[in-house]
């Protein structure tokens, strides 16, 4: 899924806990969480990037490839290709959230339920990336096992994914009633 809707779904989802439950999660931190994983993987590369083709030492031919290939980019072409898989394995897996989850526990003598945006971020990502398309390798490093899922890309999907966003925040600013 793009990265803004990650953030609107962690933010819709903290708003409806602390709703429901009346807590006081901290929406805008888990909202950060819910985009976190992409900001870890793609950050360091587009920024090379970026800086790379603004001096001219790469041309966007360089980073391109037969579309057969298909994404994530093949790791052989330049070395930032590389990075961005390893830090997108990192970012985007189950067992590295959960060591860091209980770390933060461990540290802080509580949990830290906003990290919670981060694993809905992978949970989100694993039926809406394909094989195509950087699919999320929810069980790194004990697995490489992927799946291959919807396109989150595909107009239609784009469409309805924004649309039950918007059901769902219409949801969330009308007046709770009084019982």
């Amino acid at each position: 899924m793009d990265i803004f809707a990650h953030g609107l779904w962690a933010g819709a989802g903290y708003k409806a806990l602390n709703r429901k439950y009346g807590t006081k999660l901290n929406v805008k931190i888990a909202a950060f969480w819910g985009i976190f994983p992409d900001i870890f993987a793609f950050s360091i590369p587009l920024t090379w990037m970026t800086v790379q083709l603004l001096l001219g030492n790469i041309q966007t031919s360089d980073f391109s490839h037969h579309p057969a290939v298909g994404e994530p980019p093949a790791q052989d072409t330049l070395w930032i290709f590389a990075l961005a898989n390893s830090l997108y394995s990192i970012s985007h897996s189950a067992v590295v959230f959960f060591a860091v989850f209980f770390g933060v526990w461990f540290i802080l003598k509580r949990p830290v339920w906003e990290l919670g945006g981060w694993l809905l971020h992978i949970l989100i990502d694993v039926p809406t990336h394909t094989y195509q398309f950087f699919p999320t390798p929810v069980f790194w490093p004990l697995s490489g096992i992927t799946f291959s899922g919807i396109a989150w890309s595909e107009p239609w999907f784009m469409f309805l994914n924004y649309g039950m966003l918007l059901v769902m925040y219409l949801f969330l600013m009308r007046k709770k009633k009084t019982a």
